[in-house]
This record gives C-alpha cells, structure tokens and sequence, in this order.
C-alpha cells in the first residue's frame, strides 16, 4: 500500500462537556449565579424580593428619620403631632446648642468613648489569647472548660448584674471607671468566634514559627495575630458598639454624675415639664455618629473577616 491510498482522517471536534442548556443559561445576559441562588431565577423573583427589601429597609429607617427631623425641631414643634414630618415654626439647631452649652454631652461623649475603648482592648485581648489556647493547646479539663465557655453565652447579662455589683461592692470599686469596664470585658461568644478562626488558619504556619525556634507566645503575637487582623477588627467593631449602646451596667455601678456615659446621661435629659424631645434626639443623634463613622471607616474590614470565613481561612 502506498502513501497515496493513505487517507487521512478528518480532525474531529472537541464538543464541550458542558451541555447546551447549560451554556445557554450561563450566557445568558443579565443572569449572575450568586444573584440566581439568592433571589431566583427569574426576573419576577427578584423583582419581588427586591421590592420586599425595600420595604423592609424602608421600615428600618423610618425611626431613625422620625429622629433626625425631630433633632432638628423646636420644642414646641416636636412635640405637635399634626407637623411630625414640616415643623411649623421650621427646623433649628437650638436643640444642638442647647445640649452642648450646658456642657454634659462632651463629658459623656468622653466617658464612653474611654469606655468602650478600654472595654475593646481587654475584651480582644484576652479573647484572642483564650481562643487561641482552645484552638492550639491540649491541658487537662479543655474539652470541658470550652464547654462551659460555649454554655455561658446563654446566660443573659442581666442575670449578672447582681453578682457584678456585689463584686465591685467587695472590692471597693464602686463608682469607678474599673467597676464600668471590668464586668463587660467578659466575652464567651467573642472567645467562641476568634477559637473557631484560629482552627480554620493551617498548621504549617505554626509549625514553620515552631522549627524556628519560637513558642506559643511568639507564634501567637507573631503568626496568628497578623493573620487574624480582618477578624479582629470586625470583633473590635461588635464589641466597641455594644460597650457604647451599654446602658444597664453603667447606669447600676456608678451614682456619680462625673462617670456617666451617653445612653445613662441622655435619660437625664429632662425638666420640671417633662422629656425635652428635641434635646434627647439631638443628644441621640450625635451620640450616633462616632459609631456610623467607625462603621463606615472599618465596614470592609467585616465584609473581609466574613467572606475569609467563609472560604475557611482561604
């Protein structure tokens, strides 16, 4: 047989596994997976949800509205209920000027920004050493201390507060800033979270820090700190917003007017006649803002830390 009765066979095509149906809804325009699997697939779906959202969104914030117009309002005005949204007398910043002549809103604002400062640093602090020793260490009891860690984070705060102040009672720290800051720095769920990242970081890394020599101590500022630094920011964001929102504690372990923090010092806020409305929301309103600021500054931070979770430390 020569060459020339050799023929040579057609080059055949490579046919995509992927079937058609398949490519034809993946190429399809206007159509994402991750927008499919949360709203749906058809264009009805989403039109629905994302109309509930607004709604619901639209729900959330009317409160917050309701107060910035009536931070806004004379005292009078904000107490009609005819003009609620367009005051008659029009809109002021006397309520503004009044809580900040007399004074009191920068001492609390100092006060809790101190506060929740320090309640933050401890709380982080000995959260992530905690965590860290559940999640890297074996001793005697561990299995059973996490236990009781994971079972405190039922207790409500407000079954402590009569243990705390007979603490604070025995240790004469009444009406000091150690008997606002101590209490709160108990944190099971934060302990709870930062164990449950430090398992998720590998092992190698540990391990590499350990052949050079280093301890738990190094491997814990050096190695698990720097890699935890998304989690611990949006930690330090949870924990600084609920120290500032405290009011019960604050409010039960100090009487002096000195020590007070804006949710005490803003129910202070009255007259012979009653609740100034436009004084409290104007007091509220910036007693608001350092938090929307740290929350816009450091949000990424929380989008971070929950998306490196969810892709298990990746």
């Amino acid at each position: 047989m020569t060459s020339t009765d050799v023929r040579t066979r057609p080059a055949r095509r490579t046919v995509s596994p992927l079937p058609a149906a398949r490519r034809a809804h993946r190429d399809r325009p206007g159509e994402r997976r991750g927008l499919n699997l949360t709203l749906g697939a058809s264009r009805l779906s989403r039109t629905l949800a994302l109309a509930a959202l607004a709604v619901m969104a639209l729900i959330w914030l009317l409160p917050m509205a309701w107060a910035v117009l009536t931070a806004f309002k004379s005292e009078q005005d904000a107490s009609d209920p005819l003009h609620w949204i367009w005051p008659r007398g029009g809109f002021t910043l006397h309520g503004f000027r009044t809580v900040i002549e007399r004074g009191d809103l920068p001492l609390w604002m100092l006060n809790s920004l101190f506060i929740a400062a320090a309640v933050t640093v401890v709380t982080v602090t000995v959260s992530a050493m905690a965590g860290y020793a559940f999640s890297r260490t074996l001793f005697r009891g561990r299995r059973w201390l996490f236990t009781v860690v994971v079972a405190s984070i039922l207790v409500p705060p407000q079954l402590l507060i009569v243990p705390w102040f007979q603490q604070m009672l025995t240790l004469n720290l009444v009406d000091t800033y150690a008997a606002v800051i101590l209490p709160q720095t108990v944190a099971p769920v934060m302990v709870f979270i930062l164990k449950k990242h430090f398992d998720t970081i590998p092992r190698e890394l540990e391990e590499a820090a350990r052949i050079d020599g280093a301890g738990h101590a190094r491997v814990f500022w050096s190695v698990m700190m720097p890699l935890s630094r998304p989690m611990l920011a949006a930690v330090s964001i949870f924990v600084f917003i609920g120290a500032w929102n405290n009011f019960m504690w604050p409010f039960v372990s100090t009487s002096d007017p000195a020590l007070m923090t804006l949710p005490v010092g803003i129910t202070a806020v009255k007259d012979a006649y009653g609740v100034n409305y436009a004084q409290t929301m104007a007091s509220s309103v910036l007693a608001a803002l350092p938090l929307v600021l740290v929350f816009v500054f450091f949000q990424r931070h929380i989008v971070k830390s929950v998306a490196t979770t969810g892709l298990g430390g990746q």
